[in-house]
């Protein structure tokens, strides 16, 4: 067989190359237009919540006609770094991330939470063998046990939480429990089936997490029982990077918001835990809990 020409051979080539562009250009093109990648604070189980935001991710590909991946954290404080870092470009923050998150990122706004979020709330919790008692007011007799916060930055399983015990304590949690240094459970189940177990006196959780568990019969009231509801607070909220207009479209921000508060698919709220349905956001919804990480010295 004669072979071509150097010159043929060369377009010969160009051809097959132009072939396998166009081949394969279904996959190019739908690479070429942005994932909204989102992520939320591990306040519980990995693969619950891998779950659910597989259904928030979902329902945000229906309304907004792009991709839209959900990205797992280690921590609280991964989640904001990879919000940060542009990792994400969207997140379910609690009170305290979410402005550690916009503090480190000028222009991110809030932009949307829970009907319950602006007036939100703790409980402490005690095992039934403490001897400890449900009370109104708060129960100084937890003095000198041994007790368990969520994680570090969690707005309802620590920050609040101590505040309210540097409050009607009169010292910080070092000194007014016996654990030393404060134990962090890490997660709002945790420090349920913990203090359920247990392992330690007392803790202190999201009230929504508490009830849910109790509901669902992953915890007995009788053996992990609350024994004070704090105060209300701002907690969970949205937060947006300020780049999405330009990564996406104009007006970007205000569609995922509009999608948010639109919201009424019941599978998609239970994910959130938020029935109730979400409402929008603004930064200076979360002007009280700035001044109580100032106040406990974060």
């Amino acid at each position: 067989m004669t072979r071509p020409p150097q010159a043929s051979r060369r377009s010969c080539l160009a051809g097959l190359a132009l072939f396998a562009c166009v081949a394969c250009g279904a996959g190019d093109a739908g690479s070429a237009v942005p994932t909204l990648y989102f992520a939320a604070i591990p306040d519980q189980n990995r693969t619950e919540l891998e779950s659910k935001f597989r259904l928030v991710a979902e329902y945000l590909e229906r309304e907004l006609d792009v991709a839209v991946e959900y990205v797992p954290t280690t921590s609280y404080a991964a989640s904001v770094e990879a919000f940060v870092n542009g990792d994400v470009h969207l997140a379910w923050f609690g009170g305290v991330t979410g402005v550690q998150a916009r503090r480190r990122v000028g222009g991110a706004r809030a932009i949307a939470q829970g009907k319950v979020d602006p007036e939100y709330k703790s409980y402490f919790i005690a095992n039934v063998d403490s001897g400890l008692d449900p009370s109104e007011a708060f129960p100084m007799d937890l003095a000198g046990r041994t007790f368990t916060f969520g994680s570090p930055d969690s707005t309802s399983g620590r920050v609040m939480p101590e505040f309210f015990i540097r409050q009607n304590g009169g010292k910080a949690p070092a000194e007014f429990f016996a654990t030393r240094p404060n134990a962090y459970s890490g997660a709002h189940d945790k420090t349920a089936k913990l203090v359920e177990a247990g392992t330690y006196d007392a803790g202190a959780l999201s009230y929504k997490k508490y009830d849910s568990m109790v509901a669902s019969g992953k915890l007995d009231p009788e053996r992990c029982v609350r024994v004070w509801t704090t105060p209300t607070y701002p907690d969970y909220n949205w937060t947006i990077r300020p780049d999405v207009d330009a990564l996406f479209e104009s007006g970007f921000t205000e569609r995922v918001q509009a999608a948010l508060v639109a919201c009424q698919d019941p599978d998609v709220l239970r994910a959130l835990d938020r029935p109730e349905g979400l409402i929008p956001a603004a930064d200076g919804d979360f002007e009280a809990i700035a001044e109580t990480m100032q106040a406990v010295g974060l």
